[in-house]
């Protein structure tokens, strides 16, 4: 709810002025009018349409949709990996034509290299813009300590448990300081048990890293559970069909959320538009 006559709202505890803007760059992305067309033997497919949405800075945006809608073209397109057809995605006011360093990635897989220990792999991303330095090497140990995994540096993936191994690439991609971490169904191919804890641990590093998030997932509950708001997508061509406010205070916990009737109430209008 917006302050009575000051145009603004809160988001995560910070006043975000919806006049004025304050609060820009960090983080702040803004899609205007997207589309992505693909060609193919059979002819031009429009993955998703038009496509008009801003997410401020600090924001935890969740994306829901029918399968095939066009969520993770949406966030290749938001990343600079493909190039709109038309439209365009900027970031703290700067369009994005290329992946940028200001964006993290975190995708189902943690494709990690399975020779190299979890610091190394933790480091990549430093050795391929440049030498690493030692403030390079502080800010990996940071990480890994940040999503608990300081004990585990000299390991190699092979030796650590999926939801270990999704942690490491949540490290990496946080090592280079991002404004913006984009998710594509990271948790998917845990087990619920994992993707319960991952998804405490995902909350907690967000707080603390005070990143903007944008979280692709065809489980509703996750949606609602980690999100600020949450993106309905209509089936391909993807556009934007809906967008839940999740009114649900924070710090969350499972028990909290479940035993709150606005919580099934938001799951079920969500529901209804995927059927």
């Amino acid at each position: 709810m917006n302050p009575a006559g000051t145009g603004a709202r809160r988001v995560q505890g910070h006043t975000v002025n919806d006049q004025t803007g304050e609060l820009p760059g960090r983080g702040h992305i803004e899609i205007d009018g997207l589309t992505k067309t693909f060609a193919s033997d059979a002819g031009d497919i429009t993955a998703i349409e038009g496509i008009d949405f801003d997410i401020a800075p600090r924001e935890f945006v969740g994306i829901v949709g029918p399968s095939g809608c066009g969520k993770s073209t949406l966030l290749r397109c938001v990343g600079g990996l493909i190039a709109p057809s038309t439209g365009e995605v900027r970031i703290g006011g700067e369009v994005v034509t290329t992946p940028d360093r200001r964006i993290g990635y975190v995708f189902q897989k943690a494709v990690l290299l399975p020779w190299r220990r979890v610091l190394d792999n933790v480091m990549l991303p430093f050795e391929v813009m440049r030498r690493p330095t030692e403030e390079d090497r502080r800010k990996a140990h940071e990480v890994l300590e940040m999503v608990g995994l300081a004990e585990y540096l000299q390991h190699r993936p092979g030796e650590l448990s999926g939801g270990m191994q999704q942690r490491v690439s949540v490290a990496r991609a946080l090592a280079v300081e991002p404004s913006i971490l984009l998710m594509d169904e990271p948790f998917g191919a845990l087990d619920a048990q994992t993707r319960d804890l991952m998804n405490l641990e995902l909350l907690r590093i967000w707080q603390e890293s005070q990143t903007t998030v944008v979280f692709v997932t065809h489980d509703i509950g996750e949606a609602l559970f980690l999100s600020d708001r949450v993106m309905v997508m209509s089936a391909r061509p993807g556009g934007v069909q809906d967008v839940i406010d999740v009114d649900l205070e924070r710090p969350r916990t499972f028990e909290q959320v479940e035993a709150d009737e606005r919580f099934w109430s938001l799951r079920q209008r969500i529901r209804e538009q995927l059927e």
